[in-house]
């Protein structure tokens, strides 16, 4: 809690941080560079989407 200033602000950071992280978060040691690449490709393209941005 040390830069939160409530109990309440930490959970609503966590709330949302946590799937984010999770997302991107890809166990590079079970897969190959080139399946690797892949993903974070894929990854990269749902993004706008799923953050709710325009795409360009």
């Amino acid at each position: 809690m040390k830069d939160f200033k409530s109990p309440a602000h930490l959970q609503r950071f966590a709330s949302i941080h946590d799937p984010i992280a999770n997302l991107f978060h890809l166990p590079r040691h079970e897969m190959t560079s080139a399946e690797f690449r892949y993903l974070s490709a894929a990854t990269m393209k749902k993004w706008p989407a799923i953050a709710g941005l325009a795409v360009a």
